[in-house]
């Protein structure tokens, strides 16, 4: 996999990652923190993006999940830092790379 095809993905991994966060946070606001229905329209809407935006990467489902699933670990924990302000321990940040380091290995080790 060549540099670009590698930052393609990765885009998509973080664009995804966004979707499912925020629609998440949305939904979230609504009705846990008794924000109008709209949050919760929105919410779902951008949750749909996510479930397309995966459909783009170069493999196949089992893999690009398994990716996707490290990538949601980091982005969660930075989305709760900087929105919620709940700072990442360090346990979290070890955490958060060794799963960057499995899926680097899952979906970027050559075959």
């Amino acid at each position: 996999m060549s540099a670009a095809q590698i930052t393609y993905s990765v885009s998509l991994f973080l664009l995804a990652g966004l979707c499912e966060i925020g629609g998440g946070w949305l939904v979230w606001q609504w009705l846990r923190e008794g924000r109008m229905w709209p949050w919760g329209l929105v919410g779902g809407l951008v949750l749909f993006l996510y479930g397309v935006i995966p459909t783009f990467q170069p493999s196949h489902f089992g893999r690009v999940y398994a990716t996707y699933g490290g990538f949601f670990i980091v982005l969660s924990l930075l989305w709760g830092w900087f929105l919620d302000g709940n700072q990442p321990d360090r346990f979290d940040l070890i955490g958060a790379a060794v799963s960057l380091l499995g899926v680097a290995i899952i979906m970027y080790w050559p075959r």
